[in-house]
């Protein structure tokens, strides 16, 4: 059976080229112009239809803009697709790939990647790294994986991948596992599978809903955590160490966690937030005695992608609490 591969192009590093301001790069190039740059293209057994819908910087991509496109990656699997390939900017790939990953169901694989390095620079990686994402869309090994990023020849699940370098080629890590597969001679080695997590409601508040974050930092009153916090909808708490705050910034926490979703993750990008180890005013086991909710090992961002849906969908409490229990792999005794 030939593969039927849906290319969806964002913008991004991979379609810069150097704009009026003192040659700096804007997103200018087209799916063709992706394509056109990869000749190994032609070798490979399978259909591709390319969709040009956005051309913007990733800092630009807001959940509306990923309401649609889940909306139309969704109509192309139901029209035959048998493989998705997203292009974006790096800067929010991890946010990106792991909204698809919690609102798009089945079991077709989604593979987003970008570029590092724009064309016009010597050794780009845009060509290889689109090249490698269409291999892994084309291949049935990936189907059930959910959505995956494939950056550098590696393929990171979307709820462990992290951008954790600004500018290297090898920025993209899963600190928290490992990558999940690897192209090794142009094909797909798969080394782990992660555990499914059903799919989540894509509500119609996702562009109105807000959701704060805040990072702890040392010496921090918070003084200005509350009227900050009054305009959200929920609060993302990036926490030091395994989920830790100062003392002091303990009573508004609690008062804010009675009346909207605040939850907890830590601050360090890889690790679990802890649930009964440390026992001091600002502790974990403090701040989750007062209603936050545990992050797990999600990080702040995906947590906040994760708290962003729940909240647009409407979801209890309860509700927000057990997602966070399952995505964020908690143990619950």
């Amino acid at each position: 059976m030939k593969h039927r591969i849906s290319m969806l192009t964002l913008g991004g590093t991979i379609a810069m080229t150097p704009g009026a301001a003192q040659g700096a790069v804007v997103p200018k190039l087209d799916a063709a112009d992706l394509l056109r740059a990869i000749p190994e293209l032609d070798r490979l057994d399978i259909e591709l239809t390319a969709f040009d819908f956005r051309r913007l910087p990733s800092p630009d991509i807001g959940f509306a803009v990923l309401a649609e496109l889940a909306d139309l990656i969704e109509r192309e699997i139901q029209a035959g697709a048998t493989g998705i390939v997203v292009t974006q900017g790096t800067d929010t790939i991890e946010e990106t790939s792991y909204f698809l990953d919690r609102t798009i169901g089945g079991d077709t694989p989604i593979v987003v990647t970008g570029a590092m390095r724009h064309p016009s620079q010597a050794s780009a990686d845009g060509p290889a790294n689109l090249l490698a994402a269409i291999r892994v869309a084309a291949d049935p090994k990936a189907r059930g994986l959910g959505c995956v990023v494939v950056m550098s020849d590696e393929i990171h699940a979307a709820r462990y991948v992290r951008k954790s370098h600004s500018t290297s080629t090898a920025a993209f890590t899963s600190p928290n596992a490992a990558p999940i597969g690897l192209i090794v001679e142009q094909e797909l080695v798969l080394l782990s599978r992660p555990r499914p997590c059903p799919p989540l409601s894509r509500g119609p508040k996702l562009p109105d809903t807000s959701i704060g974050m805040m990072h702890a930092a040392l010496g921090d009153n918070g003084e200005w955590l509350k009227p900050f916090a009054e305009h959200t909808d929920g609060l993302v708490i990036a926490g030091f160490g395994g989920g830790h705050v100062p003392s002091r910034l303990v009573p508004t926490l609690a008062e804010l966690a009675r009346a909207k979703p605040v939850v907890l993750a830590s601050r360090t990008g890889s690790g679990a937030v802890l649930r009964r180890t440390y026992g001091y005013p600002g502790s974990e086991q403090d701040l989750l005695s007062r209603g936050l909710i545990n992050a797990g090992f999600l990080d702040p961002f995906k947590a906040r992608v994760l708290l962003h849906v729940l909240v647009a969908a409407g979801a209890s409490h309860a509700e927000i609490t057990r997602a966070f229990h399952e995505s964020g792999e908690i143990q619950v005794s």
